[in-house]
């Protein structure tokens, strides 16, 4: 893809651009790091008239881990200035009530969006880059639907089509990575120490590794895809060439000014305080 730069920079967020939509189409539990406990459709209480938010600038020192670690993949920005063609949710129920719906599709679409070029990019069959590519064009597609078609759209299936790609990539990448028969076997590592064994190539699809301890490790074509990383610590940990890693994730995580990631995901403000 000759514009995968553009292309990336549009899966990322751009608060500038959006009407604050995650801050008022989403459910908020304070016991997941939110300010409070908010209904879906209802504003959070930090979200300005001019949809930008009040204490942006201290999430960290306010503890609010879970506003840090959301990341809509750009799907914001594309339902505010694209589908709704720069209208905003407020003054009319019916309205936004179908912009909050779209959105939650458009994250969907964005996030496989996300996986997907890495995928194209991991990939070197000549065939499945070929079947990977038609299949980021039908996705892009369907992204550029008026939000009543979004909404017919069968999610579930399209995410099945594009999992079987995905699967196929980790397959081949984790097996050129993998360096040792010495990797755990579990899904479930809340608060363990993971540096005695060998990472390398490991799929940690949908693990549970919050609040682990992956310091110093490499992780080298480890899978991260649906991990929850929440309070992992990578400091010093080399995720350069770990695959489906996203924004999201890290942010949840913790590392320092050593930890290597890949080139796609931005190290965060709260790591290198």
């Amino acid at each position: 893809m000759n514009n995968e730069n553009d292309y990336i920079k549009n899966l990322k967020i751009n608060c500038e651009k959006c009407f604050g939509l995650c801050c008022v189409s989403l459910y908020f539990s304070k016991s997941d790091g939110f300010p409070h406990n908010k209904d879906a459709g209802k504003p959070c209480i930090n979200l300005k008239s001019d949809f930008k938010c009040s204490v942006h600038n201290s999430l960290y020192t306010n503890g609010l881990k879970g506003c840090i670690g959301y990341d809509c993949f750009g799907a914001g920005q594309k339902i505010s200035q694209i589908t709704f063609n720069g209208e905003d949710w407020k003054g009319n129920s019916e309205h936004s009530k179908k912009m909050f719906e779209s959105f939650y599709v458009m994250r969907q679409l964005h996030e496989m969006l996300w996986y997907l070029n890495e995928a194209f990019n991991l990939q070197k069959d000549t065939t499945l880059k070929e079947e990977i590519k038609s299949l980021i064009d039908s996705t892009n597609n369907l992204t550029l639907l008026d939000a009543d078609s979004l909404l017919q759209i069968n999610i579930d299936n399209h995410r099945d089509k594009v999992n079987v790609f995905i699967r196929k990539t980790s397959d081949i990448i984790r097996r050129k990575s993998s360096k040792s028969s010495n990797s755990p076997k579990s899904k479930s590592y809340f608060g363990k120490d993971l540096r005695n064994f060998d990472l390398r190539g490991a799929d940690l699809r949908g693990a549970f590794l919050i609040a682990a301890n992956l310091k110093g490790m490499n992780l080298t074509g480890a899978d991260f895809i649906g991990a929850d990383l929440r309070d992992a610590d990578f400091s010093g940990a080399d995720l350069s060439r770990s695959i489906f890693l996203t924004q999201s994730q890290i942010n949840s995580a913790k590392g320092d000014k050593n930890t290597k990631l890949p080139l796609n995901i931005t190290k965060p403000r709260h790591w290198i305080r």
